[in-house]
């Protein structure tokens, strides 16, 4: 780890250098509130590059990667580093769906190497979830450069979090190159993931829609004593936690092959519950996680109706027929389905919109629903949900929900990075 002298110098020079250990931790300095709009927003392997290459200069490095990782211009990370001066890249890590970020969901991954560089590619989608001892050898530190979409049931942070206690286990430190919170980072949605009902889509307790970057996320893991680590973030220039993305002037790149745009980032916290169900939330079509349907469900139009009377702020629902493409659920078939719409992406709250539409559609149609094992658990955090579709409650839920979102964003604050 740098000394604290050098991490001071890095503070004044890129505004946080953030150094978090289980046992210290440098404040960040704060920043003046921006008048809210577009501005250019500096993720952090830029800010590596151009301000803090001392951090892995004369080091062997490790790299966790896909293809969201890579500066404003679309070179990638691993390009960047590759030709660093001082720097050595010996191996990259890659997450689910992928170095190219285009294999399907849950799919596992072979390892192999990178073929622009020659550097090997472990993947950590597959036999195993985090790197092994001897993929660490030829590793002096290990980096993280991920885009991601500020959800709990999305697997790339907790890749992040197994590396970096894997990191910390052989000795090695682990820094996060920052990217923003696609969905803004100060808005925090659902109740925290119960121990019982822990997966990869949810390791440690945090809310559903966690208002964090990925940075901010582990800083709050170590310091909490959930992850064991020795972690540091390179904190991007320009973001403020209100921003959507269209507003930080970065260009989009698909996180993962059914998340093609930001709406879809928004509403995917609420509508990936019906993953657990016998429903399709679109992949196959055009609109992955804007519709969800079933060959049953023929009376999407009144649902749509009924759901539209709740007057939930900042969403409309309408009914449709989409043909799904073969190798989904309902492939080859078209399916009547309800359709969602933002219409205001600053009042509405996807957690509910997700509950809401449940147990409207269950409350008509109790035959036909079906959960799959546990999931709606693992992706919601606890039986509650479960419970409150099947048996009515969603409000009383929604209720504490709320509470304990409240609370989360309390607790999480002390490892907040950037100004409102």
């Amino acid at each position: 780890m740098p000394s604290r002298s050098r991490i001071a110098a890095s503070l004044l020079r890129i505004a946080a250098l953030v150094v978090l250990s289980t046992s210290s931790a440098v404040a960040v300095p704060s920043r003046p509130r921006e008048a809210r709009g577009r501005s250019e927003v500096v993720p952090g392997i830029e800010v590596l590059l151009r301000d803090s290459l001392h951090l892995v200069r004369g080091r062997r490095v490790g790299l966790v990667t896909n293809h969201s990782g890579r500066d404003r211009a679309g070179v990638r990370t691993i390009d960047l580093l590759a030709r660093a001066p001082g720097v050595r890249l010996t191996a990259i890590f890659g997450p689910e769906h992928g170095l190219g970020g285009v294999a399907r969901d849950g799919e596992h991954i072979a390892s192999g190497r990178d073929s622009a560089t020659g550097v090997p590619v472990y993947s950590l989608y597959g036999e195993r979830l985090a790197p092994t001892a001897a993929m660490l050898a030829d590793v002096d530190v290990l980096l993280y450069d991920v885009q991601d979409v500020g959800t709990r049931g999305y697997t790339f942070v907790w890749t992040m979090t197994l590396c970096a206690e894997a990191a910390g286990r052989a000795g090695k430190p682990f820094i996060v190159l920052d990217r923003p919170d696609p969905i803004r980072a100060d808005v925090v949605e659902g109740e925290l993931m119960r121990p019982a009902y822990r997966s990869f889509t949810g390791l440690h307790p945090v809310p559903a829609r966690y208002g964090l970057t990925p940075g901010e996320l582990l800083l709050h893991l170590v310091r909490t004593g959930r992850v064991q680590a020795n972690a540091s973030v390179v904190p991007m220039v320009g973001y403020r936690r209100s921003m959507w993305w269209d507003e930080t002037a970065m260009p989009w790149v698909n996180p993962s092959p059914n998340v093609r745009d930001a709406e879809a980032a928004l509403l995917y916290p609420g509508i990936v519950f019906f993953e657990a169900t016998n429903l399709a939330v679109g992949r196959g079509t055009t609109a992955p996680f804007h519709v969800v349907g079933a060959p049953w469900l023929s009376d999407a139009g009144v649902i749509a109706r009924q759901l539209n009377g709740l007057q939930l702020p900042g969403v409309r629902f309408d009914s449709t027929t989409r043909t799904i493409a073969r190798g989904e659920m309902y492939g080859g078939r078209a399916i009547p389905m309800i359709s969602i719409r933002i219409t205001s992406r600053d009042s509405v709250r996807v957690l509910d919109v997700g509950a809401h539409m449940m147990r409207a559609i269950y409350a008509r149609h109790p035959r036909e629903w079906r959960w799959k094992g546990r999931g709606i658990e693992e992706l919601s955090g606890s039986r509650a949900l479960r419970l409150a579709v099947e048996d009515g409650g969603v409000e009383r839920l929604l209720a504490r929900w709320r509470e304990e979102a409240a609370r989360f964003r309390r607790e999480s604050a002390s490892s907040f990075l950037y100004a409102p």
